[in-house]
């Protein structure tokens, strides 16, 4: 073998073995800083990996990135969801509609559903011990429980989300509990990787940049242990702004698919500036756009059929308990509130994001519209400074297509806030010390003449007498 890539497969192997001890170490509650000292030490492991696979023969990079990211992506698969219970409500939810019942009408502890409980949703007895139970009404001496978060409120999961938790709850076996889930992340978290591996090739540009989402830690202990449906989103991201890259005369096909990305999680809205990068005319906005309101509009329509107002389920609660219109109820606006009053951090926020995608609308490059979607994401984490780690999900699956890995350090912050502390000071310096190394890489891209534009990532190019330029690398093969 190789010595540079016997070099990477070793630090993939010490990556692996991080990841397992990491995912194994349940943490969460008894130790969370020591919890997230296991979290950076694999993010250490993780840029070793990248460090490394530079000096590796182009052959034999694709194979490496390949089976390094399914040894990384199985890693998700040792232990029960760790950090998170989202994954049992998407069970429940699943099993609701497998018995016929629109997962909008009821909250999950409502007596109408009693009938599909069964023990490992629903404990009862000592098992209510557990810290992560959550008490629901009943009668008698012995005290009932759920696995389930918020169970006296509607389900807030969009359409799309809510179609993959049936198929989950149909294909799985009897007994399974959450493993279909983790399953079912995981391939969909190599169906990432394989996107991008695909428009990179399809764009003449180096493979290794995939590296930055097959490889990432936040992939198997987000998408795959904790099993969230925003990795579902991002592969339906990746999939639409590859269209239109690709094949910019069939933009409504990039739009449908940008809608269902929005009907599985509404975050991936945030990249509709990038997909409208360079547009000029309306009718190429409405191409895109239209198609993406027609999908995510007909995506809800058969639920409002059935259940009326309450499709929005907890979204209104759900916004005002994570305090993003109240600054003072949370760890939002961090570094806004460094130095402006609470009142201010929302409408700033709103200026700075409509600014930042009006430059990404009139001067982002058509041809790479992830360019400007991370821009419009990565600043919209930058501000609103939230406090879980598996929203940046989507924030990784742009890095690995654009190459600016400085953006990584933003999904880095959010699990610091997560389980360390949620209060404003830790979500201030762990958001601070992520938008320092933004400027840093930015202003280390202008001085190479690497700027915005043309976002070349230099750090994983492969050693050679003289790497393309941006615009060369970045040509359609």
């Amino acid at each position: 073998m190789n010595p540079r890539t016997a070099l990477t497969a070793t630090a993939l192997a010490a990556l692996t073995m991080g990841l397992v001890l990491t995912i194994r170490y349940d943490g969460y509650v008894a130790d969370p800083g020591g919890l997230f000292w296991w979290y950076a030490a694999c993010w250490a492991l993780f840029a070793g990996a990248l460090l490394a696979l530079r000096r590796v023969p182009s052959s034999h990079v694709v194979p490496l990135l390949v089976a390094g990211a399914i040894a990384v992506t199985v890693t998700g698969l040792v232990a029960p969801p760790r950090t998170s219970t989202d994954a049992y409500r998407y069970a429940w939810d699943g099993r609701v509609q497998s018995a016929g019942i629109s997962p909008y009408d009821h909250a999950p502890q409502d007596p109408e559903l009693v009938r599909l409980r069964d023990s490992w949703l629903f404990p009862t007895g000592p098992a209510c011990a557990a810290p992560d139970r959550a008490r629901v009404p009943h009668t008698g001496p012995v005290p009932h429980c759920t696995r389930l978060n918020r169970p006296a409120v509607h389900t807030i999961y969009p359409p799309v989300a809510e179609a993959y938790f049936l198929a989950v709850d149909r294909l799985s076996p009897e007994g399974t509990r959450h493993k279909p889930l983790q399953i079912g992340s995981g391939l969909i978290s190599l169906g990432v990787t394989g996107a991008v591996l695909l428009i990179l090739r399809r764009r003449g540009t180096d493979a290794r940049r995939a590296a930055y989402w097959a490889w990432c830690p936040a992939v198997p202990i987000e998408a795959v242990n904790n099993a969230h449906v925003d990795a579902l989103g991002a592969l339906l991201t990746v999939t639409g702004l590859g269209l239109l890259a690709v094949r910019p005369d069939r933009r409504w096909a990039g739009g449908l698919v940008l809608g269902s990305a929005i009907a599985t999680k509404l975050m991936p809205a945030v990249v509709l500036p990038g997909a409208l990068s360079g547009v000029r005319r309306i009718r190429d906005a409405g191409a895109v756009l239209l198609p993406a309101a027609a999908f995510t509009v007909l995506a809800y329509l058969p639920y409002v059929l059935l259940s009326g107002g309450s499709v929005f389920g907890y979204l209104g609660g759900y916004v005002e308990e994570e305090g993003y219109d109240d600054p003072a109820a949370g760890p939002r606006y961090a570094l806004l509130r460094l130095v402006l009053p609470d009142s201010w951090a929302l409408p700033v926020v709103i200026a700075v994001m409509a600014g930042v995608s009006l430059y990404v609308m009139r001067r982002g490059d058509p041809q790479r519209p992830w360019s400007g979607a991370l821009l419009v994401t990565g600043w919209a984490f930058a501000l609103l400074t939230p406090g879980y780690s598996w929203y940046a999900l989507l924030l990784v699956a742009l890095v690995a297509l654009d190459g600016r890995w400085e953006w990584l350090g933003v999904a880095l912050a959010g699990p610091a806030v997560y389980v360390i502390d949620h209060r404003e000071p830790t979500a201030a310096i762990a958001y601070g010390v992520a938008a320092l190394l933004v400027l840093a890489g930015a202003a280390v891209r202008w001085r190479r003449g690497t700027g915005p534009r043309q976002p070349e990532d230099v750090s994983l190019q492969a050693p050679g007498p003289a790497a393309p330029s941006a615009r060369t690398a970045d040509r359609p093969a």
